[in-house]
């Protein structure tokens, strides 16, 4: 089958290779479309190496077909994404919503299954609450405005241009500031503060200024170290708020925690998916052996929404 790997310069390299033999309990995936994720970037430099056991090849989601049944499915993966076909616990397996596009699927389960693990599993979201959302034009900032919005939520957010500040308003944000002129945390404690805060920062200085931004038994939630792996913490402060910092990850959880945070996606977000009322924008498609370009768009910055890669006729 095609694949892309990583050569040893880091970059990426159409390849043949072996089909993957299922183990017990998978399936193979005949893979349609590939959705691009953060994540790959950082393996493909080097810095995110797959847990023990998952492919070596990148890719965190796919859209495609099983191979015994020929239903039409979209699978949580902790790598493998990037080629033809994939073999996939059963249990991180979920079917296209109804009337999705196979290619626009391939974008969906990765950033769903994040933001409600980590939105409403891990932090907690309540109606009538405050989040705010960093790079919300993003694909997990995109999806994390409009589900915080259909969970009654008041929805703050960042985005990279004075441009991006309507998009982020169109799908649902109260507020959202230029990050790249905007002091974040006098913004913040002047709007009121927040009770949940998604991160994909991390650490750096705006470890500290998160803490500052939450309110009384706040929590911050920090999926990404766009910052830095480390930071200095208030914790003076953070006891004094009776406030948590939370530490989470998708990718290395066990199929059985990955299948009850997706059994929890279908519930919630599917029928949002399939009425319309939730969207994941696709910013641009890409074939496979683009997958380079398609990285650098995330790289560069100022989509909206995910990037996809079509890596085999429809």
């Amino acid at each position: 089958m095609r694949a892309m790997t990583i050569t040893a310069e880091h970059r990426l390299e159409l390849t043949e290779v072996p089909e993957p033999v299922p183990g017990h309990g998978e399936v193979l995936v005949d893979v349609v479309a590939a959705g691009v994720n953060r994540a790959d970037l950082a393996q493909v430099a080097g810095h995110y190496p797959p847990p023990p056991g998952a492919s070596e090849l990148p890719g965190l989601e796919v859209a495609g077909r099983r191979r015994d049944t020929g239903e039409e499915v979209v699978a949580l993966l902790a790598g493998g994404g990037y080629a033809e076909v994939v073999a996939v616990p059963e249990g991180q397996l979920l079917p296209v919503p109804a009337g999705m596009d196979l290619r626009d699927a391939a974008g969906v389960v990765e950033v769903t299954a994040t933001v409600v693990s980590n939105l409403v599993v891990e932090g907690g979201l309540r109606e009538g609450e405050t989040v705010l959302i960093e790079g919300g034009t993003g694909g997990i900032g995109t999806t994390a405005i409009q589900l915080a919005r259909r969970l009654g939520a008041r929805v703050l957010t960042t985005v990279g241009s004075d441009g991006a500040v309507a998009r982020a308003r169109e799908l649902g944000a109260d507020v959202a500031w230029n990050r790249r002129t905007t002091d974040l945390l006098a913004a913040v404690r002047e709007a009121g503060g927040a009770d949940v805060i998604l991160d994909v920062v991390g650490g750096g200085e705006a470890l500290a200024g998160h803490v500052g931004m939450l309110r009384e038994h706040g929590r911050l939630v920090i999926i990404g170290t766009l910052g830095g792996a480390s930071g200095e913490l208030p914790v003076g402060l953070l006891m004094g708020k009776r406030a948590r910092v939370i530490g989470t990850t998708l990718r290395s959880r066990s199929t059985e925690g990955k299948r009850e945070i997706l059994a929890a996606t279908r519930e919630l977000v599917w029928p949002m998916l399939e009425d319309g009322s939730l969207r994941v924008p696709v910013h641009a498609r890409f074939p496979l052996d683009r997958a380079e370009e398609a990285q650098a768009v995330l790289r560069e910055g100022g989509h909206l929404g995910k990037v996809v890669l079509e890596v085999t006729a429809h």
